[in-house]
């Protein structure tokens, strides 16, 4: 018996991560779409990366098969998922394309991509690092899904405008670097983990909903990256708020 649950305790639980082994699945093949030109496919495949990755989660606690392993696998699926992938595949959109402006500018192209890279994996380190010792309510920096979303949002919407990565190649540049450091800021973002699907909600949530499905099916692209500028936009807000309440508080005190 002793030996039997010793071999229990060694396995892992096979359903939660293929949903995670899915998703880092979408990061790679964003890679390898966007090493073909392939610009849309890359940004919905990290988009459909999202999605998976947000049920591995949920579909551990509803089965009850959460584990210190699946925890890991899952941060290193985000790493390749929300971190390489949105870097590399913003690389080859447009900041490779600063080379043709001098050797200076074909440097900088790659170090933002590396840059973002990088801060992906701090968030990343910094978040499990402070689990069960933070505000559930709220994530210290720009989670890493959405600052992915932010980088191929505006490749999806310049795809389909028919925009070249090398004629928004400094706006892109830009955009790679104030993801990357909004990522490791101290910048508050709501975490809507209060949310309860499970109890009543107002009548207005549900039609709220159900314009933003009409508004996704019209254009999916604009609509993701017009959310994640939203979501990215509030924390700069959410912590000018917090800090200026403070501020009142101290002077009413």
């Amino acid at each position: 018996m002793d030996k039997t649950e010793n071999k229990r305790r060694r396995g892992i639980y096979l359903l939660p991560n293929l949903f995670t082994t899915a998703a880092m699945f979408g990061g790679f093949y964003a890679i390898i779409a966007a090493m073909n030109g392939r610009f849309e496919a890359a940004a919905v495949a990290v988009f459909i990366a999202m999605v998976l990755d947000g049920m591995d989660g949920r579909v551990a606690r509803l089965t009850q098969t959460s584990s210190d392993f699946g925890a890991e696998y899952d941060s290193l699926s985000d790493m390749v998922s929300f971190g390489l992938a949105p870097a590399l595949v913003m690389y080859e959109w447009s900041l490779a394309s600063m080379k043709t402006m001098g050797w200076q500018w074909g440097k900088l192209g790659w170090l933002a991509a590396f840059f973002y890279a990088t801060t992906a994996a701090l968030r990343l380190a910094r978040f499990n690092t402070m689990v069960g010792t933070t505000d559930k309510r709220f994530f210290q920096g720009l989670p890493s899904p959405t600052a992915a979303a932010l980088m191929m949002g505006c490749i999806w919407v310049m795809d389909g405008l028919g925009v070249s990565g090398e004629d928004v190649r400094i706006l892109a540049f830009i955009l790679t670097l104030v993801a990357g450091g909004l990522m490791v800021s101290n910048v508050s973002y709501y975490s809507f983990k209060e949310i309860d699907i499970r109890h009543k909600v107002p009548f207005l949530m549900l039609l709220a909903i159900v314009i933003s499905f009409m508004l996704f099916t019209i254009d999916p692209a604009k609509v993701l990256f017009g959310m994640a500028l939203v979501y990215t936009a509030s924390g700069p807000c959410l912590t000018l708020w917090r800090k200026y309440r403070k501020y009142r508080a101290r002077r009413q005190g």
